[in-house]
């Protein structure tokens, strides 16, 4: 029936199977212990999982299993409060005399809760998949529904689950908490958004759905003529008692049309083709979709889902050097004068026009004298090099300090001001570790780490030295440590900043980072981090538990098709439910071959990839002009804008296209639901090895307008030769009817193509590099 049809196929089991097996063990070796869990309203280490952690210690820990009650004891439990006290009770029962089911078993919900103590995670209106095993003894068929309850416990939304695998129980369905925002935490609308933000809960309701198992039998039946009026009866009894159910919101008027029906089909004196019919009528079809009967309802333990703000998964980072916007020679002495913030509005208005929401900073603290670098990372800086601006502090002052070459405190406030105005966010890179000269080389000797002779040691990773950079020690004195942190933090959030890129952070303690995140985010539940950190996956899924809302990733080195494939699938299934991985095509410190060899297509097929290929992206500035010279023996830039100055002539990135093709992009992202989500990519079958294509699609009851939106995104990852490749989709599984053709519009180009499932795609570095196209669905 109606209820029951998939809307569209899924590929969910896989990818969830495939997710768990690749990283379940790195998960559970990365949750750090009990105690250095720290209250938070809005961070994976809240008081409640510090409470369950406890608990948990004390009790035998249950597999992955939802435990229900029946209707009548868990339909009270409507706030998270009695949903978390009817769990705790389960748990108990459950470990003291084995497994509790209710008459409907339901099974192996997700997301899930890691380790019973980090919920997964979802921006405002981020839609999201679910799925449970929902099943019941012998042939009864069942149903299945979604329930989304927010902080206070209040049903937000509450939605049929489709059965996309019989065999295995399975079902699913897309859910989102509440409608995506653009707010920005300095809007007075950002109040009521944070009403929104915190732990919601996920439940799962299954029942017998007792009118598609009579229907089912009764048309068999009926078609051999055996046992009719017995079946018509009890055909009538179960239309009475669904006409009187108090569990569905059912209209008078609907009530009528069941009550009606039961009459009709009980009639004795009617044909029987009418009685039969009556109950299987257009009205009671709708009705069985929209209000089925749910008998034996059975409800499952409460799944905890942080959501968090705009931007926590949805962004579009800029990333430029301060002291390079506005830079220019001195024509009397020929030396650089750098930009400052007064001069670098021009990079604001830049990102703005580029339709970038968040400007990433590299730190703007004093840089130290000793042992500073020079060019290109030489031992050795002349008299003019501006060092790197990584090596933090100076005589001038240290993290909690504007370096004066750049301006003031109140020049700095001045330009977040002007960033807000234009609706940027300020990002601030937050780098914990020092120069020789930093301030706190003196005051907390004990901060670093001195060798046998008592020297300070530099950073390094051998044979790689930094000689001017002394790296914090944790070992002496954490806590003091962290209360600095966390007053330069209050100091920079005070000036503006909403966002800390944080440098390096899986160099340093994760209870460390816990402990700061949470500290920062009790006060101020608008910070976000982002952690700079390209390791081992264990320690990128622990900083992620830790409150690190996004994450760069390896996307730069995936360029091939299948591992593009694997890591789109990757980034976007289940795992990203904990780690939002943000897709860089370069940065200060990466430069790939892909990118230095491909040139202009090169550009443009790796920023279509980032900028569809995960709801959060950055760029980072000269990309526009194609600066891709690498350093020899280092996937870096030569000249490289960390040791020097850049003097950029940006008249020259018209010629190009890259700056019109970002423009582009975020337009479509914003213009696109289906582009905001971590869940719903698809990879599409493509002919040509060099050929890259997938979906993202998102049901229509899930937009704003009832639209379903689908966006298909076909690259040709060669930038030199042009390719061709057919490319098969499966129409049904976005609203298109089997055998249907459908219209698709270029976003990029403005063409328009008829397709019908299975279609033939060409393109050309020097022509269209990749297609965006948008489904049109009837409205």
């Amino acid at each position: 029936m109606a209820s029951h049809t998939a809307s569209h196929a899924s590929a969910g089991t896989k990818k969830r199977a495939k997710s768990n097996a690749h990283s379940s063990t790195a998960h559970k070796n990365s949750t750090p212990p009990a105690s250095t869990r720290l209250t938070s309203t809005v961070t994976a280490g809240s008081a409640v999982a510090a409470h369950k952690s406890a608990k948990r210690s004390k009790q035998t820990k249950l597999p992955k299993l939802s435990l229900q009650s029946s209707h009548e004891t868990t339909h009270a439990a409507h706030s998270k409060e009695a949903v978390r006290s009817e769990a705790a009770r389960s748990k108990a029962r459950h470990s003291a005399s084995g497994p509790l089911f209710g008459r409907v078993v339901i099974m192996n919900t997700t997301p899930t809760v890691e380790d019973d103590v980090f919920p997964a995670r979802v921006e405002l209106g981020e839609m999201f998949h679910v799925s449970a095993q929902v099943f019941i003894e012998g042939r009864a068929k069942v149903g299945a529904t979604a329930v989304l309850r927010n902080p206070r416990g209040k049903v937000m939304l509450r939605t049929p689950m489709v059965c996309t695998n019989a065999g295995l129980d399975e079902w699913e369905a897309g859910l989102k908490a509440d409608q995506h925002s653009d707010a920005k935490p300095w809007d007075p609308s950002f109040a009521d958004i944070r009403r929104h933000l915190g732990l919601w809960t996920l439940v799962i309701e299954g029942w017998e759905d007792s009118y598609a198992s009579w229907l089912h039998d009764a048309t068999i039946k009926i078609s051999v003529n055996d046992d009719i009026e017995n079946t018509l009866q009890e055909g009538g009894a179960l239309l009475e008692r669904w006409s009187v159910q108090d569990d569905q919101d059912l209209l008078s008027k609907d009530r009528r049309i069941l009550a009606h029906a039961a009459q009709s089909i009980l009639d004795v004196n009617a044909d029987i083709s009418q009685r039969f019919d009556a109950a299987r009528s257009e009205a009671i079809t709708r009705l069985h979709a929209e209000h089925p009967l749910r008998e034996h309802l059975s409800t499952s333990r409460g799944q905890e889902i942080l959501v968090q703000r705009p931007a926590s998964s949805f962004a579009a980072w800029y990333q430029f050097f301060t002291r390079s916007e506005g830079a220019r020679v001195d024509p009397r002495t020929q030396h650089i004068i750098p930009g400052t913030f007064a001069t670098s509005v021009s990079g604001l208005e830049r990102a703005k026009a580029e339709g970038f929401d968040i400007v990433y900073l590299p730190p703007i603290f004093p840089i130290g004298t000793t042992n500073r670098k020079g060019r290109n990372n030489a031992l050795i800086a002349r008299p003019d090099d501006p060092g790197s601006p990584f090596g933090i502090g100076s005589k001038q002052g240290g993290h909690d300090t504007v370096n004066p070459q750049l301006g003031t405190m109140d020049d700095f406030r001045a330009f977040v001001d002007k960033a807000h105005d234009l609706g940027l966010e300020i990002a601030l890179d937050f780098a914990l570790q020092c120069s020789p000269d930093h301030p706190w080389v003196h005051s907390h000797p004990e901060w670093f780490r001195h060798k046998p002779d008592g020297s300070i040691a530099f950073a390094e990773n051998p044979p790689k030295q930094y000689q001017d950079i002394y790296p914090i020690d944790f070992d002496e004195d954490m806590p003091g440590i962290a209360r600095e942190v966390e007053r330069i933090m209050e100091l920079w959030i005070d000036a503006g900043v909403t966002i800390f890129r944080v440098d390096n952070p899986h160099t340093k303690p994760v209870s460390f980072w816990q402990e700061i995140i949470a500290k920062v985010t009790r006060h101020h539940p608008e910070i976000l981090f982002l952690a700079e950190a390209f390791t081992r996956p264990a320690m990128m899924r622990a900083l992620s538990y830790a409150g690190f809302t996004q994450s760069h990733c390896y996307f730069p080195w995936r360029n091939g098709k299948e591992e593009l494939q694997d890591y789109l699938q990757e980034t976007n299934g289940d795992a990203a439910f904990y780690q939002h991985n943000t897709f860089w095509p370069t940065t200060p410190d990466i430069l790939t071959a892909y990118i230095r060899d491909n040139g202009i297509a090169g550009h443009a097929v790796r920023a279509v990839l980032a900028a569809t290929g995960s709801p959060s992206w950055g760029i980072y500035n000269g990309y526009e002009l194609i600066e891709n010279r690498q350093r020899p023996g280092f996937e870096e830039q030569l000249d490289n804008e960390k040791y020097e100055i850049k003097i950029r002539d940006w008249s020259r990135a018209e010629k190009y296209g890259i700056a019109e093709l970002l423009t582009r992009l975020n337009q479509i992202r914003r213009s696109h639901p289906a582009l905001m989500s971590y869940h719903d990519l698809h990879i599409l079958e493509s002919s040509d090895p060099n050929v890259l294509a997938f979906m993202r699609h998102i049901d229509g009851a899930l937009t704003e307008d009832g639209t379903p939106d689908t966006v298909i995104v076909v690259v040709n990852l060669d930038g030199h030769n042009a390719h061709s490749s057919r490319i098969n989709s499966d129409p049904t599984a976005f609203g298109i009817e089997a055998g249907h053709t459908f219209e698709v519009h270029d976003e990029l180009t403005g063409h328009q193509f008829t397709w019908n499932g299975s279609d033939y795609v060409s393109l050309a570095p020097w022509a269209d590099v990749a297609h965006i196209l948008t489904v049109r669905h009837a409205h």
